[in-house]
């Protein structure tokens, strides 16, 4: 496109798998607060051009949404940092230790329930358990973490803020807050961090992967 430039965090190597060279990537506003944290985490790392994969968005002045990204390798880099962040707490043990109780979505799969689903239910059972997940880990920020810890903390944030931006690239439905007061069925309580990543873990490699991978937008045209 005439008269445009790539932007100085575009890397050239980038670029030419853009529409357009000089594309801008807004991050929301919830992770804009973080985005010298993100940044920092993913320089030096191909985690940094995923970032910019994720969030790509068209020339300015062009009002066209955000594409809708069916590529599951994206999802795979959220679950490998998510192991890491696993894996960096079962070597700090005890110092990262908390006696707080956290509530957590269920990973089981019961396929002929969610085969039976619709897409607005199945979206809801993800977007719930994203919410809930969401909340646990950042009731970790106001605790006293270790600077390795807490950056895990700080990428793992970021990381669903960025999957709820592919959901809503594949125009899968909001969450949307129950409207009973009664207790969610489809969660459960651990007892500790370490538990609570390996559900972050499990949650991606299972439903949500499962919610990606059959998103109708993805499959239009395909017999």
């Amino acid at each position: 496109m005439t008269g445009c430039v790539c932007a100085p965090a575009c890397p050239c190597l980038l670029c030419h798998q853009l529409s357009c060279p000089c594309a801008i990537f807004v991050i929301f506003n919830h992770v804009f607060e973080k985005c010298q944290v993100v940044l920092r985490m993913f320089h030096g790392s191909g985690l940094f051009a995923l970032l910019l994969m994720v969030l790509e968005w068209t020339c300015p002045g062009l009002s066209s949404p955000l594409r809708p990204i069916c590529d599951l390798r994206v999802l795979d880099h959220f679950i490998k940092e998510a192991w890491d962040a696993e894996a960096a707490l079962r070597a700090c043990k005890d110092a990262c230790s908390t006696a707080t109780n956290f509530t957590v979505p269920l990973t089981r799969v019961d396929f002929d329930v969610w085969e039976a689903m619709n897409i607005e239910e199945q979206a809801q059972e993800v977007q719930s358990g994203i919410h809930v997940l969401n909340e646990a880990i950042s009731s970790l920020q106001a605790s006293n973490q270790t600077d390795v810890l807490q950056s895990h903390i700080d990428a793992s944030i970021s990381n669903i803020a960025s999957i709820r931006q592919v959901l809503r690239s594949l125009s899968i439905p909001e969450y949307v807050p129950p409207t009973s007061g009664g207790e969610d069925k489809e969660m459960q309580k651990v007892s500790s961090i370490s538990e609570l990543f390996q559900v972050h873990i499990n949650f991606l490699r299972g439903k949500v992967r499962l919610l990606l991978a059959n998103a109708p937008v993805c499959h239009q045209g395909v017999s």
